[in-house]
């Protein structure tokens, strides 16, 4: 446990864990954020901090939400304040007291002993007026504690490649345009610092205009992130007499939006030739594209985590269910044989394998013992770890090519004096080829093919991911194998054609192609990981031709007619 951590809470106050949440990205929460997220029991914060910190809650947890319409901008306790459920299956309802304000929200919520985390955006002591709330519990008596975040004013500016300060060092200056006065402006105005300046998009022009007023140069550079470290994040670069009418060329203003947070930072560090070396978050190779994967949430995971980190925004449709077989009675006998010594080898062949074989061991009572003196074989990286999670270490693992072929090249064939049994045992799916089956007859062995699993089409997404994905929405799609290229054009229909298609080999491009598909991307080789590679190869090579024609960088989506007005609100 953290040495920070407070004791347990009281049972009539319980306590309140002050918590920044950082500008944006989930993954800037402190380790810190994380143990105190994972031990609270009431949430309260607005509904954008609630994405950033909702996974890393317990199930269960309440969350008093302190803008009512999700959609709001507004500071702050303004709106009516909601209750609701961190899992989603409750309606949300007033709050106790229909308390006005966060901070008789948190008081509240503290409560009969429980543990209370107030989550606010950026850092509790630079970018909200959280101190109001902490004098409101040390007046009642409620202990708390300040866990940091990563303050908007910072964090930004490194994710949009702009230093505040370099070798030479520099004053750098914190300004929130919302409340400053005259004689903040005339300070630094006169000054020749890098200036921070909190504001919003539809006000930075006016920012610029009193800084000019106050002193400073027309021509002095000047950066305007919005949406800092989040994938919509975009950053315009200027001076401050010309970023009006950047803005105004870019078509980002007039905008309903323009009452957005943006940062923008004044003097020589925000430059756009430094800007164009140091903008490492940007100039990722899929940054901002929304990409389809039409996989299961267990399959998808690590490929999203992947394409998160090439800066794509996964969105996972699942396009298979898995059901238990028609009829059973195969598969538990053989599980039964597993345990009786029918068997040399065990073959798994994929995910959904090992979760129906473990089910069915857990029916039974047994668990990973059973496999004692059963040789393991698993197809794949992803298979193996599964595996390990039920408690099973492979003893075999393709060294080539994760696939049924790849398994038969290292499978030893049967030898009838080192080997006591001649059978393995082979849990599928009802789909599944026959490629392993014959392979492991050729080399001698007696194969017991059992369906362990069956897979059908699943439900059709919702209405709305329907209509992107046919309407051109997303900018990639993933087809990982020829079902599900069929089940995501049964379910949800064609993508369109600005979306760029990327299938995982020469089978599923040609399933691909068979249903009017044009295909921009196929894996080097069939692996999930190296299919996100050639996405990301393909997606560098776009960026770097569109640069080298001068052209802007957009994302394939943006090419789709009424895409330019959509995008000019964003």
């Amino acid at each position: 446990m953290s040495p920070t951590a407070l004791p347990a809470a009281g049972p009539e106050h319980g306590h309140v864990t002050f918590l920044g949440a950082g500008p944006g990205d989930p993954g800037l929460l402190t380790l810190r954020a994380v143990e105190a997220l994972s031990n609270a029991d009431v949430l309260v914060a607005e509904h954008e901090v609630l994405d950033v910190i909702r996974t890393h809650a317990r199930q269960g947890v309440s969350v008093v939400q302190t803008d009512a319409d999700p959609s709001s901008v507004s500071p702050p306790g303004t709106g009516t304040p909601q209750l609701t459920v961190v899992d989603g299956t409750s309606t949300p309802a007033a709050v106790p007291g229909g308390a006005p304000d966060a901070a008789h929200l948190v008081m509240e919520a503290a409560r009969g002993g429980r543990r209370v985390v107030r989550a606010v955006s950026g850092d509790p002591g630079l970018d909200t007026c959280a101190a109001e709330e902490m004098l409101a519990c040390a007046a009642a008596g409620v202990p708390f504690e300040v866990v940091p975040g990563v303050a908007a004013a910072v964090g930004v500016p490194a994710y949009a490649g702009v230093p505040l300060r370099d070798a030479d060092g520099a004053d750098v200056r914190f300004v929130d345009a919302r409340t400053a006065s005259d004689r903040c402006w005339s300070e630094v105005g006169a000054s020749d610092s890098t200036v921070v300046v909190s504001t919003t998009l539809d006000s930075v022009a006016g920012a610029a205009a009193e800084l000019v007023s106050a002193g400073r140069k027309p021509d002095t550079p000047l950066s305007v992130t919005i949406a800092g470290t989040t994938t919509r994040q975009r950053t315009w670069t200027a001076t401050l007499g010309t970023i009006a009418q950047t803005l105004k060329q870019a078509k980002v203003l007039p905008s309903p939006d323009g009452g957005r947070p943006v940062i923008a930072v004044v003097g020589e560090r925000s430059a756009a030739a430094r800007r164009d070396q140091l903008s490492w978050f940007e100039s990722k190779p899929l940054f901002g594209w929304k990409v389809l994967v039409p996989r299961t949430k267990e399959q998808a995971a690590s490929l999203s985590d992947q394409l998160r980190s090439y800066g794509a925004v996964p969105h996972e449709v699942p396009t298979i269910a898995v059901e238990p077989p028609r009829t059973p009675q195969q598969m538990e006998r053989a599980v039964k044989g597993l345990v009786t010594g029918r068997y040399e080898w065990i073959a798994f062949t994929s995910v959904n394998a090992v979760k129906a074989v473990r089910e069915k061991f857990e029916e039974y009572g047994l668990d990973a013992r059973a496999f004692a003196g059963i040789k393991v074989a698993a197809v794949g990286e992803q298979t193996a770890k599964a595996l390990v999670a039920f408690g099973v270490k492979p003893d075999l693992v393709p060294s080539g090519e994760q696939s049924a072929a790849g398994l038969l090249e290292d499978w030893p064939p049967y030898d009838p004096v080192f080997d006591p049994i001649d059978r393995v045992f082979l849990p599928r799916a009802d789909i599944a080829t026959e490629t392993l089956v014959a392979g492991l007859i050729d080399l001698g062995w007696e194969v017991d093919d059992v369906t362990a699993y069956r897979t059908v089409r699943a439900s059709p997404p919702p209405a709305e991911t329907r209509e992107a994905i046919k309407g051109g929405g997303f900018d990639a799609v993933l087809f990982t194998s020829s079902s599900t290229v069929r089940n995501l054009v049964g379910i949800a229909g064609k993508p369109h054609n600005v979306t760029v298609i990327a299938c995982i080999g020469p089978a599923t491009a040609k399933t691909a192609e068979e249903h009017g598909l044009r295909v921009d991307v196929m894996a080097p080789e069939p692996s999930v990981h190296k299919l996100a590679e050639a996405l990301a190869d393909f997606g560098m090579k776009r960026r770097a031709a569109a640069l080298e024609a001068g052209d802007p960088v957009t994302r394939p989506s943006e090419r789709r007619p009424g895409a330019r007005r959509r995008r000019s609100t964003t």
